[in-house]
Order: structure tokens, then C-alpha cells, then sequence
């Protein structure tokens, strides 16, 4: 586990982007119960944790596929952020919608990339990966290359892990639940034996609570 896990761990936590409550559940929208609530969309009020996330990603994409000629943001959740990083970077930009426009020129990618181009994808969040590798699917049959993705969290569920595999997308974030489970373990924000509950619920999250 990195400092920078670690780090913006509480970040998140401090604004109250992650949630845990391991004795009084979430409910998500497709009916899991859960312990833990993100919305990485709150970074986007606090400049300080805005700037941190957006320079981050840069050093990611920049250590770690600097071949990237061009930035997609996946909607909506990362639209603002892959923004923010394309900006930064100097790079052309575009942003996946979850399925084509129903009117229009029915675009599924909005904005303009050059057939070929070697492209780095902004993610929010990835919980299954389902969405995720649905805007990496736009992409490709747009006619670009997706050389990776870089994300601000994800759960780490082993059937996201293996989507990822299988779809030969390599996956880079800012951080993850582990580093949460243990920042929020080390600054009292969670008892002992919450980690217990916590870890439980990763491994079959969809029946956890049932």
C-alpha cells in the first residue's frame, strides 16, 4: 500500500466522499446492502482535493502510459475529472456516454479523436467494472487504441479484476478499499472488529446482508 493510498484515503474521508457504516448499511441502486458509500463527485467542491486528484492522475498516465495521445472520460461520473486531466496534460479530449444518443447524430463518443490514437480512459469509480468496460467497448469500435485506465477508487471485487483481464485493459488508481479499511482503521474512524465486517462484505457483496 502506497502513501498516496493511503493519503487520499482520508482525503475522501475527510469530506466525507467514502462513508462506513458496517452496522447500519447502504442500500446501492441494484439492491446490494453495503457498508461503504462513495461519491467521488464530491472532490469536485473542494479545490484543494480537486487539484490533488487531477494532478495524481497525470502521474499515473505520465509514469505509466506515456504513450497516451489523447484523454476519454467516462460519464458522467469522470467527465469533469478526465477534463481536468486532458487540461493538464495538453492532450485532446473526449467523453463515453453509457449507450448511443437517441437523437442527433446519436453519438456515443462526444468530442473528436483521431482514428488510431492511442487513448488513456478517466474513471470515477469501479465497483464490477460492468460500465466501465462498456465505454472501453465505445472506444474501440470508434477506432481508437485504449492503452489503459486510471481511476479515483475502486473496491477491488475479484469479478471487476477479472473483467479486466479478460478485456486486456490494464487498471491504475488513486486508491482503494484496503487503504480505507486500514487509514480508517489507524485514525479510529472504524473499530477493530468493524474490519471484520468490512472485509467480509467484499467477498460476496451482492448476497452480504441478505
Amino acid at each position: 500500500m502506497t502513501d498516496i493510498q493511503k493519503l487520499f484515503a482520508q482525503k475522501l474521508m475527510d469530506i466525507e466522499a467514502i462513508k462506513l457504516r458496517p452496522n447500519e448499511p447502504f442500500t446501492w441502486a441494484s439492491g446490494w446492502h453495503s457498508p461503504i458509500y462513495t461519491d467521488n463527485r464530491k472532490t469536485l467542491g473542494y479545490p484543494e482535493v480537486r487539484s490533488f486528484v487531477k494532478l495524481e492522475l497525470c502521474h499515473l498516465i505520465q509514469s505509466a502510459f506515456p504513450e497516451a495521445e489523447a484523454v476519454a472520460g467516462v460519464a458522467t461520473g469522470a467527465i469533469a475529472q478526465g477534463a481536468l486531466v486532458a487540461d493538464e496534460l495538453g492532450l485532446p479530449y473526449c467523453y463515453v456516454r453509457p449507450k448511443p444518443k437517441d437523437h442527433g447524430m446519436g453519438n456515443q463518443v462526444e468530442g473528436e479523436l483521431k482514428k488510431g490514437a492511442k487513448v488513456i480512459v478517466v474513471e470515477d469509480l469501479i465497483s464490477t467494472g460492468g460500465s466501465s468496460l462498456k465505454a472501453v467497448q465505445a472506444l474501440r469500435e470508434y477506432g481508437v487504441e485504449v492503452v489503459g485506465m486510471v481511476a479515483s477508487f475502486t473496491y477491488g471485487f475479484p469479478v471487476a479484476e477479472e473483467a479486466f483481464r479478460e478485456a486486456g485493459v490494464r487498471l491504475l488508481t488513486l486508491s482503494n478499499y484496503d487503504a480505507v479499511l486500514e487509514q480508517a482503521a489507524e485514525t479510529g474512524y472504524i473499530k477493530d472488529e468493524d474490519k471484520a465486517v468490512l472485509a467480509e462484505w467484499r467477498k460476496n457483496p451482492s448476497e452480504w446482508g441478505v
